[in-house]
């Protein structure tokens, strides 16, 4: 798995002033949590780019004073306004004791249904799943190939070993829906049925019934008639 190298360097002031000189330098405050001891720290912020800047699941390697810390990101902040990195939150692994992260999901094969004229909808780019630091990994495969027109895939469909996957099971992971396309060549093929229209042996007793009765002629002759 992939590792970002992270050289900081233990905080020593703290407040908003001190936070705000930080910052001014272009450095970003951080913590180090889950491990034997809380560890705050500042680091450069170009130096966490290549760990936030990714879709990729990828480890830290944290260096302060010596020591190396082995973690993962758990969460960041924004400024509000410019939109620049402001602090940052990160887990230490430890082998013995499980933790909880989010892996992304890798959409592998061809759908049959794609291949009959639907569309590929991926509904969720990660999970989260609860394991042991030794068993993380870059991604999830999650395989499509039996994947049918209006099917879905749903998180309980996948079978990870040494993950204990936290999603809710019903909660689909990917589908494959008919096109506009489709749709329309489904709605051409299919005759539209005509409101209030009779079926031919009701139409015969309609048009049967529709027909005026023949009146008898009278042998009588008619009054002020001879």
């Amino acid at each position: 798995m992939n590792t970002i190298t992270i050289e900081g360097q233990l905080r020593t002031g703290f407040g908003k002033g001190a936070t705000r000189q930080l910052r001014s330098q272009e450095l970003v405050p951080g913590v180090i949590y889950g491990g034997a001891q809380e560890i705050n720290f500042f680091a450069p912020a170009a130096a966490f780019k290549p760990l936030i800047y990714t879709p990729k699941f990828q480890l830290a390697d944290v260096k302060i004073d010596g020591k190396s810390f082995r973690c993962i990101l758990k969460d960041l902040q924004f400024d509000k306004v410019s939109d620049a990195l402001i602090h940052v939150d990160l887990m230490e692994l430890v082998e013995d004791k499980k933790m909880i992260a989010s892996i992304p999901v890798h959409i592998t094969g061809s759908a049959k249904g794609v291949k009959d004229g639907g569309k590929l909808h991926v509904k969720m780019k990660a999970l989260k799943v609860k394991t042991y630091p030794k068993y993380l990994k870059e991604q999830i495969d999650v395989n499509v190939d039996n994947l049918e027109l209006n099917g879905n895939i749903r998180v309980e469909d996948v079978k990870e070993d040494n993950f204990e996957i936290l999603n809710s099971p019903r909660i689909p992971i990917a589908s494959v829906t008919l096109t506009r396309e489709l749709k329309q060549e489904e709605a051409a093929a299919t005759p539209a049925a005509t409101p209030g229209a009779a079926t031919p042996a009701a139409g015969a007793a309609t048009s049967t019934a529709a027909v005026p009765a023949k009146t008898e002629k009278s042998d009588k002759p008619e009054k002020g008639k001879k």
